[in-house]
């Protein structure tokens, strides 16, 4: 499949070795960011190092089960969307489990076309309701991921253009100092010195990143980065 989501990641966390590679390789046809666990463990620092958008979780894992890594996820993130899937309707379990904001469980043996429209319906309902910041020409900037997109590919930043357009795309169509940009930029050191210069040159090397006339120069003010 050309067309892969790409602004959409996956983890499915599944202690069972074969079920998990064939759910993998099924889910990598749709899905450029495909992520793997195999107990509620790993599952969880996943988790925190990924930041998937979605997560599809076995509800018995060994050293942490299902809903006890979803709890702890939960504890910060309210928004993630997690999918439950069980050997059988385990009503004790899935009651707890209705306070954890899931989407929806499912038993196994999971249908590929079940699973397929479930998730293609999560993707829809996550790109309506998005940390994505529109901006011109089918560009957007992912608030969560930090990540720029050129319709569904990513496009290629350093840090401190990431750092600086985060900035810029959390006060779109207004100006913004190149003060105010250094100092998120370098807000871990306080005690490094102005330097204009520095926000001249990496304002010039991301603009052509971006689609013509997104950023523009105020002089004697600052910047403004246009999203309409």
């Amino acid at each position: 499949m050309d067309n892969k989501i790409k602004d959409i990641s996956v983890l499915i966390a599944e202690d069972e070795e074969q079920l998990l590679s064939s759910m993998t390789e099924y889910l990598q046809i749709f899905f450029e960011h495909v992520y793997v666990a195999r107990d509620g463990i790993s599952a969880l620092s996943v988790y925190e190092n990924k930041k998937p958008n979605i997560i599809i979780a076995d509800i018995n894992m060994p050293h942490l089960d299902g809903l006890s890594m979803i709890e702890k996820i939960r504890e910060k993130d309210k928004t993630t969307k997690i999918i439950i899937t069980t050997a059988h309707s385990e009503k004790e379990k899935l009651f707890k489990a209705i306070k954890l904001h899931l989407v929806t469980y499912l038993v196994k043996p999971v249908k590929s076309d079940e699973l397929k429209e479930l998730l293609l319906n999560i993707v829809e309902d996550l790109r309506k309701n998005s940390d994505n910041i529109a901006l011109k020409n089918g560009f957007y900037w992912n608030q969560k991921r930090k990540i720029l997109f050129n319709e569904e590919n990513e496009v290629d930043l350093k840090e401190k253009e990431k750092k600086v357009l985060d900035f810029m795309c959390s006060h779109p169509n207004q100006t913004v100092s190149a003060i105010d940009i250094y100092n998120h930029i370098y807000e871990d050191q306080p005690e490094r010195d102005f330097s204009s210069n520095s926000i001249t040159s990496l304002i010039k090397r991301l603009r052509p990143k971006l689609p013509e006339d997104t950023i523009a120069s105020i002089y004697g003010v600052g910047y403004i980065l246009y999203n309409k």
